[in-house]
């Protein structure tokens, strides 16, 4: 079992930045791959940046490339997404995902909201 806890969300201005946490607990041996995705309201669910378990990160949305990085820190068992540049488009659900080599084979935490003012 896997337990992640996302962090960070809030509201600020266009222009601004954030810096999203998610927080792994459990079986973390198990995590192959972590994830930020984002919801914004009305709309379907994208993937904004992975980051493998060899260290290796990418920002997989064009929208936030430039602006987003996808980092971690291990000895925290915490995985972080620096959001600068906002803009109101950013408005979303963010949430944390985890690939794991084993079932359920991913994990979801409980989103948390990031709300841009223009």
């Amino acid at each position: 079992q896997v337990q992640l806890v996302e962090s960070g969300g809030g509201l600020v201005q266009a222009g601004g930045s954030l810096r999203l946490a998610c927080a792994a607990s459990g079986s973390i041996f198990d995590i192959s791959r972590m994830a930020w995705y984002r919801q914004p309201p009305g709309k379907q669910r994208e993937l904004v940046a992975t980051i493998q378990r060899s260290g290796s990160a990418q920002t997989n949305a064009d929208s936030v490339k430039g602006r987003f990085i996808i980092s971690r820190d291990n000895a925290k068992n915490t995985v972080y997404l620096q959001m600068n540049s906002l803009k109101p488009e950013d408005t979303a659900v963010y949430y944390c995902n985890a690939m794991t080599m084993k079932a359920p084979y991913d994990y979801w935490g409980q989103g948390t909201q990031v709300t841009v003012s223009s």
